[in-house]
């Protein structure tokens, strides 16, 4: 059975309530939200240790208006419910490190392998806070370097 996901608009339709009206009431009153215990950073970075699993990805990330964030995830769980460990407002090395080092240290060795892009940043990131992993490069990267070097023969050889 396929899940898809229900928004305040959707309701709005069946049900003749106001959306936004709804969405805000939800927020505000129902989910807890301002009760959130990360609501005070989420600004800048969220973090879900209890995501952790031994294989990771890590990999920064464009939301809009050129905001990079790092977001790094448990690829066990593939994309869906638990995937999220950590989402950080930028990509500098020594804030991301900073935000992971409140991970606890047991769970931080329980990483076997992460993987992530050619960046010296992430590279440092990985080393420094997932000492045991191996880091292992993205498959998207290594096809570009190879499809770059072939090019450049093909050129040559022209």
């Amino acid at each position: 059975m396929e899940k898809y996901p229900i928004t305040a608009r959707s309701l709005e339709r069946f049900f003749h309530v106001k959306g936004d009206e709804f969405e805000r009431q939800y927020k505000e009153h129902l989910s807890d939200y301002r009760s959130w215990d990360q609501l005070s950073h989420a600004k800048d970075w969220v973090l879900f240790p209890e995501n952790i699993g031994p294989f990771l990805s890590i990999d920064e990330t464009s939301v809009s208006n050129g905001e990079l964030y790092t977001v790094l995830t448990n690829k066990e769980r593939h994309g869906g419910k638990g995937s999220i460990v950590a989402i950080i407002s930028g990509t500098k090395s020594e804030d991301v490190i900073a935000v992971l080092e409140k991970i606890p240290e047991k769970e931080l060795y329980k990483v076997e392998e992460v993987t992530l892009d050619l960046s010296d940043s992430m590279r440092k990131i990985v080393r420094h806070c997932f000492p045991k992993a191996k880091r292992v490069i993205d498959r998207f990267h290594v096809q570009k370097l190879a499809f770059e070097a072939a090019q450049e023969i093909r050129i040559q050889h022209r």
